[in-house]
């Protein structure tokens, strides 16, 4: 069971890393700091995908 979990789950990160941080390093050293990196990260990734599912012009409404 925790390897199919591990898989379902390493797609989505493996992707956020690549696509950015480029070539899939974090900047931060510390766990602090790269657990605030991921944040952001995650917050970008899900931000647009919300865009690309509802549209900018409803995503404005729905925010406003």
């Amino acid at each position: 069971m925790m390897l199919r979990r591990r898989a379902f789950v390493e797609h989505p990160f493996g992707h956020l890393k690549q696509w950015l941080f480029g070539y899939g390093r974090f900047l931060m050293r510390h766990f602090s700091g790269a657990g605030a990196e991921m944040s952001l990260a995650v917050q970008a990734y899900n931000l647009k995908r919300a865009i690309n599912v509802l549209s900018a012009r409803r995503m404005i409404e729905r925010l406003a």
